[in-house]
């Protein structure tokens, strides 16, 4: 990825302040709270909150992203809940690790660029051993009418970094599919996502 990005969510994550929020994503709160934790891999893992969260229930919990700034907020996020996470700086080719090392992927709100997003969730499910779940949320490519109405909403403004039904089945074709639905949600996440939004929700099963 290009320095521009990396700049560009080091700045978003250089304030005090967390920019989504301190608390997990609702929809992966419900979704870790159904499973018997184990090993868990969060990507684009931003400031942590998701993270640190699954640490809490008991989760062992290994997450990266791009943004050193980031990675600071979420160790101490991390401190001040007392729990301990694994947290790489990295792109994820880079990151080394090993063909079903983890129970399961979380992807929420992980929207790499256009040209990377399928490759790495192909990649991602190498390290997913077999019956591993992944558990993704993220916009879809409807979103951008939300966007016009409210950009407080937050979210990508290029169509290509959003997501379709389509492209979570061809990039997740070998799982068992538990939930795949495009659905209107309202969220309230920090600064960054507030409002009625448009997201894909997924849990797949690996066969």
């Amino acid at each position: 990825m290009n320095d521009t990005w990396t700049e560009r969510w080091n700045d978003r994550y250089s304030n005090e302040e967390f920019a989504y929020g301190e608390q997990p994503n609702n929809f992966l709160k419900e979704q870790l709270e159904n499973l018997n934790p184990g090993s868990i891999l969060f990507a684009a893992e931003g400031e942590g909150r998701n993270a640190v969260f699954a640490a809490k229930i008991g989760w062992k919990v290994t997450a990266f992203d791009i943004s050193v700034e980031g990675k600071n907020k979420a160790l101490r996020l991390a401190k001040n809940n007392n729990v301990i996470i694994d947290y790489q700086v990295r792109e994820l080719q880079k990151l080394g690790f090993q063909p079903q090392q983890f129970d399961a992927v979380a992807l929420i709100y992980a929207h790499f660029p256009a040209e990377i997003k399928s490759l790495y969730h192909k990649m991602l499910g190498t390290y997913l051993r077999k019956d591993g779940i992944v558990i993704f949320e993220a916009f879809s490519k409807n979103h951008l009418d939300y966007i016009a109405r409210n950009e407080k909403v937050g979210g990508p403004k290029e169509i290509d970094m959003l997501f379709s039904i389509e492209e979570l089945k061809a990039d997740f074709i070998d799982y068992e599919i538990i939930l795949l639905e495009e659905k209107e949600i309202e969220l309230s996440e920090g600064q960054f996502h507030n409002g009625k939004g448009s997201v894909i929700r997924f849990v797949g099963r690996k066969k």
